[in-house]
């Protein structure tokens, strides 16, 4: 059943006053400032937004759209896309909502209760979004991540969302009257609302920080054991599942494997794992080889496109969750980073071919376009590798390194330059 979701319409100009007025429109808003350095072309969205510049919003699964007018008298295409909610996810953030009176009567009121969003962020469900999850497009030249355009609709947008909760619900997946459809129907069948409900277990950043701060609490306890050294190893099912149950035996001793491994890591001091998202952990796990087999239900049950997924667990491969980001979030490091790292490779490419070589900056990215050279520099102040394959996409090639001449020579002879 494809999602119900409000219809077009004019975001409102806002004057010179802030574009939201709710606590849930204002976390929007801040989504979208978080997600950027560049304020100059934030300050043009919102002096765009406030002129009214922004048409008439569409609202689907995944994204919202709008004709944005700009400099041109062809208005833009502009969108900002937010990941949907997976099955599960929409599961369990449904029974927080039935589990509770107040907050279907919150939602129908146009309220968008804290403790709901509370509730479900520590399930492990986006409702609100994270800086890190909008992704803005627009058909402007302008390479701004995001452009004025896009950035004029997510301000212009924060009004509806102060309006009509339900359509950050519709952004996520699923509109209004497939909510409250739901919603009867997990009470019809015997989910009442304030109803003991079974535990929804905890996250795993909520486990491990209550499990630090008991292992300080220990520290200075004499007399109690010290904790087992951490050891990996191989899973094994006492019993195979029940017939008929759709379980496999294998693929849960592979999981329980995964999760030890995991354990192993967290106790040791590693967390690099502990804060992914849903696709995020499902990138990592296609990562470690499970096959063929698990790679393709990875990736049907996330959505991805195969593509996308298989570039994305190749930058795991070479930089784990920092990978990831610079994969998919270009950035605007400190000016003077680019320009050290510019010349030293000017200064090398200068060496190595004898010829003048062209070399673009763009954000974080430098790029020799003749070659299929492209150098990402990452948060962790390391440089990523990257080659221009034959599908014309950039694709991770090698590990990062924190210095850029270094990460150039691990890919040139693979370029046959």
């Amino acid at each position: 059943m494809s999602p119900s979701v409000p219809g077009p319409r004019r975001a409102p100009a806002r004057g010179g006053r802030a574009f939201a007025a709710t606590w849930w429109g204002q976390a929007w808003v801040t989504a979208l400032e978080g997600s950027t350095l560049d304020a100059g072309r934030l300050s043009r969205g919102r002096t765009y937004a406030r002129k009214g510049m922004v048409g008439p919003a569409t609202v689907t699964p995944g994204q919202i759209k709008a004709a944005v007018q700009g400099s041109q008298p062809r208005p833009y295409r502009s969108a900002v896309h937010l990941p949907v909610l997976t099955d599960t996810q929409w599961d369990t953030l449904l029974d927080a909502i039935v589990g509770r009176a107040g907050h279907i009567a919150a939602l129908l009121d146009g309220e968008m209760p804290a403790e709901l969003v509370d509730d479900a962020r520590h399930a492990g469900v986006p409702l609100l979004p994270q800086p890190t999850e909008l992704d803005p497009d627009c058909s402007c030249p302008d390479w701004g991540y995001p452009c004025k355009h896009a950035a004029a609709l997510c301000y212009a947008i924060a009004a509806t969302i102060d309006a009509d909760p339900f359509v950050l619900f519709a952004m996520r997946g699923r509109g209004r009257d497939d909510v409250l459809t739901e919603l009867r129907a997990r009470r019809s069948v015997g989910r009442t609302v304030d109803a003991p409900r079974a535990p929804a277990g905890v996250h795993a950043a909520g486990a491990y920080a209550a499990w630090t701060a008991l292992a300080e609490h220990d520290a200075g306890c004499p007399g109690l054991p010290d904790l087992p050294e951490p050891s990996a190893h191989t899973a094994t099912l006492p019993v195979p599942p029940p017939s008929g149950s759709g379980l496999v035996g294998a693929d849960l001793e592979q999981l329980m494997t995964d999760v030890s491994a995991r354990a192993t890591r967290l106790l040791s001091g590693d967390t690099t794992s502990l804060h992914l998202t849903q696709p995020q952990d499902a990138v990592r796990i296609a990562a470690s080889g499970p096959g063929p087999e698990w790679f393709h239900h990875l990736v049907q049950n996330t959505g991805a496109h195969p593509v996308a997924f298989a570039r994305l667990t190749r930058a795991w491969r070479h930089g784990g969750p920092t990978g990831i980001t610079v994969a998919e979030q270009p950035h605007s490091p400190a000016p003077s980073a680019m320009t050290v790292a510019r010349t030293a490779l000017t200064t090398a490419l200068t060496e190595m071919t004898e010829a003048p070589v062209r070399l673009r900056a763009w954000r974080n990215r430098l790029t020799l376009a003749d070659h299929g050279i492209q150098l990402r520099l990452g948060p962790d102040a390391r440089w990523y590798p990257y080659l221009q394959e034959n599908d014309g996409e950039w694709w991770p090639a090698a590990p990062a390194t924190t210095d850029p001449v270094a990460a150039l020579t691990a890919i040139w002879q693979r370029t046959g330059t």
